[in-house]
């Protein structure tokens, strides 16, 4: 009996470290924030923006995130910080084409092509996410007038 609990604990103690569990285990928002590189605010506050991350809450609160949700989050930091999306960008997409297809496919979505493909040809991706970027301020801008006048 003593020999079955020894294992018990060294599998208990290596949960902690997020190289030793499996791809398909839960992770804590601390294992989550060290693997985007993220604070832990940040992915919070992403919860409150983002309706389809949805990581199970324990008692006292304590979140643990799906290995769906840490690809989406994943996929919610790159077009955020790296091909330059707004909030209101990433969620009018998360509308358009769901979470299951902004974390299958490696563009921002299936609804994104056609734009991309309407831009002007010369662009390359990084001046058509600006474009797209400064798009999504513009409509938010709109949208906050359109508030404004009623």
């Amino acid at each position: 009996m003593m020999m079955a609990q020894a294992p018990q604990r060294k599998s208990t103690e290596s949960l902690g470290s997020p190289g030793e569990k499996s791809a398909a285990a839960f992770r804590t928002i601390s294992e989550v924030a060290s693997e985007l590189e993220l604070p832990q605010h940040v992915l919070r506050f992403w919860e409150s923006k983002f309706p389809p991350v949805r990581p199970l809450k324990r008692g006292g609160g304590r979140r643990y995130y799906r290995p769906e949700d840490v690809r989406l989050l994943r996929r919610i930091r790159d077009l955020l910080y790296t091909e330059g999306y707004t909030i209101r960008g990433v969620q009018k997409l998360l509308r358009q084409n769901g979470a299951k297809a902004l974390t299958t496919s490696r563009g921002p979505g299936a609804a994104a092509a056609p734009a991309a493909a309407a831009a002007p040809a010369g662009l390359d991706a990084h001046q058509r996410a600006e474009l797209r970027a400064v798009l999504a301020e513009l409509e938010e801008l709109r949208d906050l007038l359109g508030k404004s006048r009623h």
